[in-house]
């Protein structure tokens, strides 16, 4: 019997349990996995300019084992913020989800900001990762960005994947690598000259009305693509965010290293007040799909969607924010929680064969550790 425990972060299995889904709002067609009971506040990840909504699978996995609800998103074919924003905005009123939670990386950072900027009423937290503040630098080194949209397919991939680095590397990021690789092979030109415009663009991220507080820097300190200098003013510009630091990583910690990031996105969503429902791990292992089936296109986000809080995008910034500072409150029963589902696999393994559970005995034991990991609060620096 296939279940979530089968084959814990194996890509073939993801794609097999988790349905991708399809969507045209006006001119623009989403692609995304929606993973994860509905009840809980959705985090919606967003990806760079070399990825796309599969590569963060892991996180989709691990997290709504945890019974958190996981949004991965392919980026459409937008060739300015403003078109961005707007976008992005019809997407959650579609599935229903006014509330988000999003992870950054890369330019998907920057894309985390910009509607945060814009939309602050809807951003409750964000989790940003080697990413920057504004595109300067980025748009001096491209003066043949207007001419993207008759580059060449090959061109456009080829530039892409010369910023990541040759050399040998350790076997996870080099995996991670060709991850990405087989990727953006299927990557249309569209997608490829639209995100390259988007990364080109001169704009600059300007200050949020969202606490510090109720943001976490997740940063690797090894090679990657983004220049340390732009990754100092994130830093800078964010002196009251939580550090998550990662010692290596490359360009793709969450597939190198997740989990790390697993554990520090975990303790973000702890710290912001999202509470799981690990009651949700049972259903999933017995229909395998927690999310919206692939013929839904309104998702039902389960959250209200007030419409007094809707405005055009030269009106947003003077929206003012009530935002609280993230409570502790719950932790001491979540941890009771994921000790209570370690105990609850080890039960299961004392009344069965153990070569026929073998894979269920190392998630077993993986979990109980990482459940450790959390339970020690000095991990993630603040």
């Amino acid at each position: 019997m296939k279940g979530i425990l089968s084959s814990p972060g194996d890509y073939v299995h993801f794609k097999s349990l988790v349905p991708v889904q399809k969507i045209t709002i006006g001119a623009k067609q989403w692609k995304y996995y929606d993973f994860g009971p509905k009840t809980v506040s959705p985090l919606v990840c967003i990806p760079g300019i070399a990825g796309n909504a599969d590569v963060y699978y892991k996180q989709i996995m691990c997290l709504s084992m945890k019974g958190y609800r996981v949004i991965s998103i392919d980026i459409p074919c937008v060739w300015n913020y403003h078109e961005w924003v707007h976008a992005f905005e019809k997407f959650l009123d579609t599935i229903n989800i006014y509330y988000v939670h999003l992870y950054g990386t890369s330019l998907g950072g920057f894309l985390a900001q910009l509607f945060a900027q814009h939309r602050p009423r809807r951003v409750k937290s964000l989790v940003l990762s080697n990413t920057f503040l504004e595109t300067h630098k980025f748009s001096a080194s491209m003066p043949w960005a207007p001419v993207l949209s008759w580059t060449p397919s090959f061109l456009l991939k080829r530039y892409i994947l010369s910023g990541i680095r040759d050399g040998p590397h350790e076997p996870f990021i080099a995996d991670s690598i060709d991850f990405v690789v087989g990727q953006v092979e299927r990557l249309s030109v569209e997608d490829l000259s639209s995100r390259l415009t988007l990364n080109a663009n001169a704009v600059a991220v300007t200050r949020l009305l969202l606490s510090d507080s109720f943001i976490t820097l997740m940063d690797t300190n090894d090679y990657c693509a983004i220049p340390q200098q732009l990754k100092d003013q994130v830093t800078e510009r964010y002196l009251g965010a939580r550090r998550a630091i990662l010692k290596t990583g490359g360009d793709f910690p969450f597939l190198s290293r997740s989990d790390e990031v697993n554990l520090h996105l975990q303790l973000h969503l702890r710290h912001v007040g999202v509470e799981p429902n690990p009651g949700s791990l049972q259903d999933i292992s017995k229909n395998g799909n927690a999310g919206n089936s692939a013929n839904e296109t309104n998702g039902g986000g389960g959250f209200d969607d007030p419409q007094e809080d809707r405005g055009s995008l030269g009106h947003d910034d003077c929206d003012e924010t009530d935002q609280s500072e993230p409570s502790g409150s719950g932790s001491s029963k979540l941890d009771e929680q994921l000790l209570s589902n370690v105990r609850l696999y080890l039960m299961k393994l004392e009344t069965t064969p153990l070569l026929v559970h073998a894979p269920t005995l190392f998630l077993a034991l993986h979990l109980y550790f990482a459940t450790l990991c959390i339970l020690w609060k000095p991990l993630m620096v603040v």
